[in-house]
């Protein structure tokens, strides 16, 4: 990619007055420098026009602003002056620089940091200035530093003004280092010489001091005390030198420096101070070649032990950050060290593999490699590298070679391999391993590694490091192989690394589902193509020598996928040769891609499309084939309900246009130059093509947007629209699209503004803006006038969505010059007294959309201001007839479209700005009593009678606008009951509207209410945030604005009480939106007085949360309501580079109060717990803390924990709250459904090592909890917190270094975790088992399961406890990977008791589960344990004959699904284990069973059974016919639901019987019929058919309709496409069978329409077009194939006349015209009902396409059959009255319908519509048949 280079902005020099007389003054100087030099001679070196000269370039050179790039060319001036003009240079440039640093104006000190650095960057001159001013420089910067020191104290609460002051010192320190390191020899000079040296030695030590405050105070940002520690370090270095005595301490150093890094050294001192000494240490010592002496070694090996140290206590992740990354640089100073260094010193050998230093760096490497922040895994991987490099540089010489003979390397390697591949740390480690050692090393060890990588790709998660660890592997192996290829190794190199690496991937791609390969395409395939571009062409033969047509397993891509997919990144890879070659190279043919691009599965078609539209040169050419196979691609594409398919087709698209405007541009270009008349004329060709081409796209887009379209074809059809306007523009373009663009289509593109969908109609007003406005016709004034009116309507209704319409509709006539006069047109049909102001006649487009802003907003205000003044009396009818939230949300969204920055009508506007604050602070008093309700939601009763609701509009009245909540929190009684008709008018109140009653519901009350808060909300926060603010500065300078800061103020104080006071969760949520816009105003205002009110707000309510008690007005339920939104706004304004006090000073405060504490009055105490819990829970939920919040979670884990010890419900319910946000916030959001993925835990050693606070404590709790669990009384003691610290120790698991002395190891926890199976809850004994298994090694886990069984029983006695017995049994279970001996004799040792003489049938349970673990496949144990397990379960309750002796009691059923566990394991999972003649016995009694239990568990392995075998010839050995005999006589005899769910899919069979009862089975038990003989088989079709046709509407669930598609596939070839027409084709047989699969392809289901178009495979070829045969195709297309393959079957059974009148049936809808009107009479007015969501089936397009195929039928039935021949007169005439009737009832009401009815009522419009055309379409046929 080419990249212009920007062209340099040189700003004006600005001189204050004295330099600028001094400048003048010189010799009356009037030109420029420049010239004056150019006329220098050397005969007048001396002159007064030399110093002239060079005075006036320093002068300039010293007044420039930063970044100016005038100064580095007066440098490269300077710098380029002879010999002997250096010297009177360096005095003009010090002259002025010494100038600069006497001026004591602060705003200077920033520009004078800068000259300083810009002298020593790269100019010599400079540099030998900034030496001569060494002392003068130093004082400068030590007197600058100290003030910014003296006034970080002054801006407390000030963020922008505390950034701009780091940024100052950060850029002072670093210019001190400069100055420092580019001044040795003077600094030594200086402290040599006697008369300076005092002085320079208080200069130094003065900027000591200030290094030492920054680095002690924790306010300064870590950038700033960092860079402090490596000046503090440099400056030591500069006074004491480089050698031996730098590396021993201060010891030898001059008493005043010891003095001043007194301070530094003392203890008590900050981790950081060290961290960054350190770091200095590092960055500013000279570690490169050999170390000087021993006292260097011995820094060397210090400074990792400080680090390892700091590690431990380290809280936030910043500072972990900087740990890693000092830790790193440590690293590579030691390799510095051992570069030049042969052999290695003995000091050094420590460094080593295995050594303890290596091993703790280790044990911190496994600690940080998963943590959350990108760069600290980072630095981890740089370290385990150099760690690698390190024991390399210091390991003996022969191991140093060969890997495999170095045993520390081999024992890493192993020990990284054996990690599970969850854990990201392990990626980057085996990178390092192969980037040192090579890829033939890792491959020796575990082969299958390719594959392995390959099926983790399709976790998001894993994806990128798996393809990166991948890239490093085949880019390595590929590299040895060549190798040794090249020595006459290995033969064929490149065949076997194409085994190795492609073979696998294609099998992948063919067989993986499209989620898990998707990842492969972005992240693996590309870097494979870059690595061997010559393997494209081993894929694509690899691919079309397999079956192309099949589509492989379940939900993959099949072969015909994968070579879409490996040849679109070929592709975009450039490696496919250009399509002016021949069709990608002639590598496919065209007829496959025309199947991919129609494929069943996106991503085979976006593969497909991208293969088409994407090019590595966007100049490339587009042939009329690939022009052809778009053409092909669009129609049955654009109504995609996948979102993620909608976006990567516009993508491509995009990629697709812009490929066709450059390479027209290209052959533009090329027709001017090309002398060839032939090739001029092929081009010329070519832009014809393409003129069509987006012309014939253009139409077909927009032909799509008609009324009823559905909603992903409107947003795929709207999106490329904007981005053909984009890129080619509708206006004045070469292809001339605006010219097939018409009036109806740029009406259709209107009314998508009525759009339910947002995304719709804000895409819709992008298009129109970009059409030309003649076609758009808003300029005329009786259509501007009828829009204008119909957006003051929609503002107005009740229905919320309107409101967002009418603004649409606004912003759009903003841009009309005459949109006044229609304003004033409309204010005087509504009697409004409103005189907007009208635009000058020639004014700008800016003016023009200011001037109608301005009126619109007007207009708009003043219809409020009269309707608040009626709500206030009458709040009732404000919610029925006028809801005040639809004007304030259109003054908001048209406020949105305007800059504000330079506003023309200042007067007007401030005037305007304060109407508007005061109107809305007068409808949130007219809400506000609603929404600050302790329960706003049933203020109002729902009852419609009259008795019920006559208080009402009383009870409304009552609620008058005030302050307070007395209403709602004292009793009030009406008064005496109202007389009849007074409660008939109250009922029924008369609008000014002609008389007309209005209805109203608590929830219309309730919408309007919460709605006109989050407007006002919304409108408060746009005027603060986008208005410029009237205010003066800090130095008394006034700037104008249009909002005050007393206006300002007031609206966060209206904030604080809505977010504090509000009740419905609508409102606070949305005040929150608006006050967050107020906050970020605030804190980036140039207001000193605003720029601390967040500060002081947030201390009042801190201290009012803390003073709350049950009679404040907080709300203490609703989670506290608005006030953690309240507090989170204020803290999330804090910049998150700043040392975030409030932060810091919130969360101490909140945990303090969140935590119990035996010293506070309880009663007092409660509401701060509740309300401290609840603003935590906000603020660790809140992303924009990030890492800046994990410091506290150890303190809110505890506050969690301990809370649930309160005796009060509301604490413990916050503190179950707090805990689940902390689990999520600590683990990860859950990336799946397994609630104990191990992709959300964390090793142990990582989640101590990041909160090492917790481990005493949970430790701690731990013990106390498991102290209560065991009691002999047998009573249930449960601690509160017990299931909190078993949930949290389950999310642990053992790390790689467990085994380590480690103070934070898990091992003690492991005795309490045992002792808490003892519980008496029976849940709490399984959460004990499954936290377990992480605190036992895999060694120790033998030993362990001994341990746990010698603690079972080996005989009745009278202390037995039995839920001793489970939880050990039940913690023996999750440890099933034992192999040992003793384990099955202690096993063979209780076998006896459990069985003969135990009588609880929870532990009989439990231990057969573990039984049914131990003799499966995994565990080879001695075989006489199996028979004695076959001989105890021949022997059981479940066997013996007769009914179950199984009394029902606690723990029966767990006993007889574990019984019938290890029954199905002997007999159908692992038959050949047990080698056993009984299994057909056993499998007998199981179907036998009469327990639903059983039986579901039965279904389940009957499932997976069948899924195993889906793809092999024949059936499961077990199912025979016997066993298939009993699965149908129970499934004809199934009652519960649940079972028969499972039933209808696996009893399939051919037979025609079997066919029946399946579907009857599954869809409706009520239709369960008993089995019938063959005999009797063809009565069935009739009421089957029916049964099928009824299953395949909306109202029924996916699963019914997932089932009837499948059989309907199923019955494509023997029934739906039999040239014998088996079922006949009258009613419910096999023409309604084809609308049954017709309605399934319109299914908003996609599942189902995927089932239902699978249809097609299973048509004959004959009747399917080439490019559908045989394959799966989208549900578009496959439903397009339906209907022709009906009419194509119609004319082959020779039943056209009677397919014809069925099929105008279908067209004209079999509507019942009175019904409909009986319907529409009574509509009742639904708050929220948007009709019917039309996501993705579209009437009108499946009208139009079934008209089309009847057409041509029709046509066919005309031209074969004598006319009246075969045709049923008399039906046709009834279906053409019954049409006519149809259409003229839609015609009357689409005329009583009101204007513009496509914005007002869009649903009944569209209904209507489509009802008339469904008439109209059906007349044209029966006129036809005629």
């Amino acid at each position: 990619m080419v990249v212009k280079k920007k062209t340099p902005k040189v700003e004006a020099v600005v001189l204050d007055g004295d330099k600028l007389s001094k400048l003048i003054g010189k010799n009356g100087l009037k030109s420029t420098a420049g010239a004056q030099l150019e006329a220098l001679t050397e005969d007048l070196p001396d002159g007064p026009l030399l110093g002239a000269c060079l005075h006036t370039l320093a002068l300039v050179y010293t007044s420039l602003q930063p970044k100016n790039p005038l100064r580095r060319a007066i440098a490269s001036a300077l710098g380029s002056v002879p010999v002997w003009l250096v010297d009177r240079v360096v005095v003009s440039l010090s002259s002025c620089l010494s100038d600069c640093l006497s001026n004591p104006a602060s705003d200077k000190f920033n520009q004078n940091v800068d000259i300083i650095a810009a002298c020593l960057d790269g100019f010599p001159v400079g540099e030998k200035c900034i030496n001569k001013l060494l002392p003068e420089v130093l004082e400068f910067l030590h007197t600058g530093l100290s003030k910014c020191l003296h006034q970080n104290s002054d801006l407390a609460g000030r963020h922008i003004a505390q950034a701009q002051l780091m940024h100052s010192c950060l850029s002072a320190v670093k210019a001190s280092m400069l100055v420092v390191q580019r001044s040795q020899d003077t600094i030594c000079a200086l402290l040599q010489r006697e008369k300076e040296k005092s002085h320079f030695e208080d200069t130094l030590s003065s900027l000591l001091d200030c290094y030492t405050e920054i680095l002690t105070d924790d306010e300064f940002v870590q950038s700033v005390q960092s860079t402090a520690g490596m000046a503090m370090v440099l400056l030591i270095k500069s006074v004491m030198g480089s050698g031996d005595e730098v590396a021993s301490g201060l010891d030898l150093a001059p008493q005043w420096l010891k003095h001043r890094c007194e301070r530094v050294l003392m203890s008590g001192q900050p981790p950081g101070v060290c961290l960054y000494l350190c770091h200095g240490a590092l960055a500013m010592l000279s570690w490169k070649g050999a170390i000087p002496g021993p006292q260097w070694e011995q820094l060397l090996l210090l400074v990792p032990q400080i680090l390892l140290e700091l590690d431990v206590s380290v809280k936030e992740s910043s500072t972990a950050m900087v740990v890693a990354r000092v830790l790193t640089l440590w690293s590579g100073a030691a390799l510095d060290c051992l570069q030049g260094t042969q052999p290695c010193p003995d000091a050094l050998q420590s460094l080593r593999g295995g050594s303890e230093l290596q091993q703790r760096i280790l044990e911190h490497i496994y600690s940080h490699w998963e943590h959350p922040l990108d760069g600290v895994r980072h630095q981890t991987r740089s370290l385990f590298k150099n760690l690698l490099v390190l024991h390399r540089l210091t390991s003996p010489s022969d191991s140093k070679q060969d890997p495999r003979t170095d045993p520390y390397i081999n024992t890493l390697t192993q020990s990284l391999l054996g990690l599970e591949w969850h854990m990201r740390g392990k990626y980057g480690s085996l990178s390092c391993l192969v980037e040192l050692h090579g890829a033939g090393y890792i491959l020796e060890m575990q082969p299958q590694l390719p594959s392995c990588l390959l099926s983790l790709m399709g976790d998001q998660t894993l994806a990128p490091y798996a393809s990166d660890l991948l890239e490093r592997l085949f880019v390595s192996h590929k590299t040895q192989l060549s190798a040794q290829a090249e020595e006459g190794q290995v033969e064929n190199w490149m065949h076997q690394w194409h085994v190795t690496w492609v073979t696998p991937l294609l099998q992948v791609l063919c067989s993986a589902r499209l989620d898990q390969t998707t990842y492969i395409l972005d992240y693996f395939l590309p870097k494979l193509l870059r690595c061997s571009p010559s393997s494209v062409s081993h894929m694509v033969q690899a691919l079309q020598d397999m079956p192309l047509c099949s589509s492989g397993p379940t939900g993959s891509r099949g072969a015909l996928g994968a070579l879409m997919t490996c040849l679109r990144a070929a592709r975009a890879q450039g490696v496919v040769p250009s399509s002016e070659e021949g069709l990608w190279g002639g590598l496919l043919p065209l007829s496959l891609l025309r199947q991919a691009l129609v494929h069943k599965h996106d991503q085979v078609r976006m593969d497909a499309l991208g293969l088409v539209c994407e090019s590595h040169r966007s100049t490339e050419t587009l042939t009329s084939q690939e022009l052809e196979l778009i053409q092909y691609f669009l129609p049955p594409n654009l109504n995609s309900q996948n979102p993620g398919v909608r976006q990567q087709t516009v993508s491509l698209f995009k990629k697709l246009l812009c490929r066709v405007k450059d390479s027209a541009q290209f052959l533009q270009k090329k027709a001017g130059q090309e002398k060839n008349q032939e090739k001029k004329d092929q081009d010329q060709q070519t832009l014809h093509y393409y003129k069509e081409f987006l012309r014939w796209m253009c139409v077909t887009l927009l032909d799509m947007l008609l009324p009823g379209a559905s909603f992903s074809k409107c947003i795929m059809c709207l999106h490329l629209l904007c981005l053909m306007g984009q890129i080619f523009t509708f206006t004045a373009d070469s292809f001339a699209l605006g010219e097939v663009v018409t009036s109806n289509h740029a009406q259709n593109v209107l009314y998508c503004i009525a759009s339910n969908f947002l995304e719709v109609k804000q895409l819709a007003s992008t298009l129109l803006r970009q059409l030309l406005p003649s076609t758009v016709g808003l300029k005329a004034a009786d259509r501007m006038a009828n829009v204008l009116q119909a957006a003051l309507d929609l503002s107005t209704s009740t229905k919320p969505f309107d409101s967002v319409t009418a603004a649409h509709l606004l912003n759009l006539l903003i841009h009309e010059p005459d949109l006044t006069q229609a304003l004033r047109l409309c204010a005087q049909r509504q009697g409004l007294e409103v005189q907007p102001p009208v635009p000058p006649a020639e004014a700008s487009q800016t003016l023009i959309l200011e001037i109608n802003t301005l009126a619109v907003i007007q207009f708009l205000l003043h219809c409020l201001q009269s309707e608040v003044i009626k709500a206030e009396s009458s709040l009732l009818q404000a919610a029925a007839s006028f809801p005040l939230y639809g004007r304030c949300h259109c003054i908001t969204a048209v406020l949105q479209q305007l800059n504000t920055g330079n506003l023309s009508e200042a007067e007007q506007w401030w005037a305007l700005v304060s109407e508007l604050i005061t109107v809305c602070y007068r409808t949130s008093d007219v809400v506000a009593p609603v929404v600050q309700s302790s329960s706003p939601e049933g203020l109002i009763p729902m009852d419609n009678d009259s008795e019920t609701s006559s208080g009402l509009q009383k009870i409304l009245q009552e609620i008058q606008p005030r302050d307070t909540n007395d209403f709602f929190t004292n009793a009030r009684e009406l008064e005496p009951e109202q007389t009849e008709e007074e409660a008939k008018n109250s009922h029924h109140p008369s609008l000014n509207t002609g008389g007309e009653s209005y209805r109203v519901t608590a929830q219309m009350v309730l919408v309007c209410c919460w709605r006109s808060m989050k407007e006002v909300s919304m409108l408060l926060g746009q005027l603060c945030q986008s208005l410029p603010l009237d205010f003066t500065n800090e130095d008394g300078v006034r700037h104008q604005g249009l909002i005050t800061e007393k206006q300002v103020e007031g609206v966060g104080l209206y904030f604080r009480q809505q977010l504090l006071q509000s009740r419905h969760r609508g409102a606070f949520e949305l005040a929150y939106v608006g006050f967050v816009r107020l906050t970020d105003m605030l804190c980036r205002s140039g207001s000193q007085a605003l720029q601390r009110l967040p500060s002081s707000w947030l201390s009042e309510v801190l201290e009012e949360v803390k003073s709350s008690d049950p009679s404040s007005k907080l709300c203490a339920t609703r989670r506290s309501a608005g006030i953690p939104f309240y507090i989170q706004a204020l803290l999330s304004s804090e910049p998150k580079s700043s040392s975030c006090s409030l932060l810091k000073m919130t969360m101490r405060e909140l945990i303090a109060l969140a935590t119990p504490s035996s010293d506070r009055d309880t009663e007092r105490s409660t509401v701060p717990q509740v309300h401290a819990l609840n603003i935590l829970r906000a603020l660790y939920r809140d992303t924009r803390l990030g890492e800046n919040i994990i410091p506290f979670v150890s303190e809110g884990m505890q506050a969690a924990v301990l809370g649930f010890t309160s005796a009060v419900w509301a604490v413990r319910n916050s503190s179950t709250l707090l805990f689940s946000t902390l689990i999520t916030r600590i683990f990860g959001v859950k990336k799946g459904k397994d609630e104990h993925s191990k992709k959300n835990r964390m090793t142990g050693r990582e989640f101590f090592t990041r909160f090492p606070a917790l481990y005493p404590f949970l430790l701690t709790q731990l013990e106390e909890a498991a102290a209560t669990v065991e009691s002999d009384s047998g009573q249930v003691k449960l601690h509160p917190s017990l299931f909190l610290l078993l949930l949290v120790l389950s999310r642990l698991y053992p790390s790689p270094m467990d085994g380590s002395s480690s103070p934070l190891g898990l091992a003690p926890f492991t005795p309490f975790i045992i002792r808490c199976g003892h519980s008496a809850v029976y849940r709490t004994r399984e959460m004990a088992a499954r936290a377990i298994v992480p605190f036992v090694l895999v060694t120790q886990v033998p030993s362990t399961v001994c341990d746990l069984l010698k603690e079972l029983p080996l005989s009745p006695g009278p202390k037995i406890q039995h839920n001793h017995i489970h939880g050990t049994l039940l913690q023996v279970r999750t440890h099933n990977n034992v192999t040992a001996n003793p384990v099955k004799n202690a096993f063979t040792l209780t076998l006896t008791y459990v069985f003969s003489q135990n009588s609880c049938l929870v532990t009989r349970g439990a231990f057969l589960d573990v039984l049914a673990c131990l003799c499966g496949p995994k565990i080879s144990l001695l075989e006489e344990l199996r028979q004695e397990v076959l001989s105890i379960l021949l022997a059981s309750d479940l066997f013996v004959p007769g009914p179950s002796s199984v009394v029902p009691a606690p723990g029966s059923t767990q006993y007889l699904l574990s019984l019938s566990r290890v029954a199905l394991n002997a007999t159908v999972e692992h038959p050949e284990l047990w080698d056993t003649q009984q299994a057909p016995q056993l499998l007998q009694h199981l179907l036998s069973s009469i327990s639903y239990e059983v039986d579901t568990l039965l279904k389940q392995l009957q499932q997976r059974s069948m899924d195993r075998d889906r793809d092999s010839d024949r059936g499961p050995e077990w199912q025979n016919q016997t066993t298939l005999s009993h699965l149908t006589s129970r499934a004809f005899h199934e009652t519960h639901p649940h079972c028969l769910s499972k039933v209808g899919p696996h009893t399939w069979c051919s037979s025609p019987k079997h066919l029946c009862v399946c579907a009857l089975v599954f869809t409706d038990s009520r239709s369960l019929v008993p089995t019938r003989d063959d005999g009797s088989a063809a009565s069935c079709f009739s009421e089957w058919a029916a049964l099928v046709c009824s299953c395949c509407s909306e109202e029924h669930p996916v699963e019914v309709k997932m089932m009837v598609s499948k059989v309907l596939v199923q019955c494509t070839a023997p029934v739906l496409t039999s040239p014998s027409l088996p079922l006949g084709i009258s009613s419910y047989t096999t023409v309604s069978l084809w609308r049954s699969l017709v309605t399934l392809l319109q299914d908003e289901d996609q599942e189902v329409r995927d089932a239902a178009a699978d249809f097609i495979c299973f048509v004959p070829a004959d009747l399917l077009c080439p490019d559908v045969s045989g394959s799966s195709v989208c549900p578009p297309l496959a439903l397009d194939s339906a209907v022709g393959v009906l009419c194509r079957l119609l004319k082959q059974w020779e039943r056209v006349p009677e397919g014809v009148l069925s099929l105008t049936e279908w067209l004209l809808g079999n509507e019942d015209v009175n019904q409909e009107e009986a319907e529409s009479g009574d509509e009742t007015n639904f708050l929220f009902e948007k009709g019917e969501l039309n996501l993705w089936a579209e009437p009108v397009q499946w009208v139009r396409l079934l008209h089309r195929h009847l057409s041509s039928l029709v046509q066919t039935l005309v031209q074969t059959l004598d006319p009246g021949s075969g045709l049923h007169l008399s039906r046709i005439r009834t279906l053409s009255d019954q049409a006519q009737t149809q259409s003229q009832s839609a015609l009357k009401s689409l005329s009583s319908l009101p204007s513009l009815p496509q914005f007002i009522c869009p649903m009944e419009h569209a209904r209507l519509t489509l009802k008339h055309d469904r008439a109209q379409l059906a007349l044209d046929v029966l006129h036809k048949l005629r």
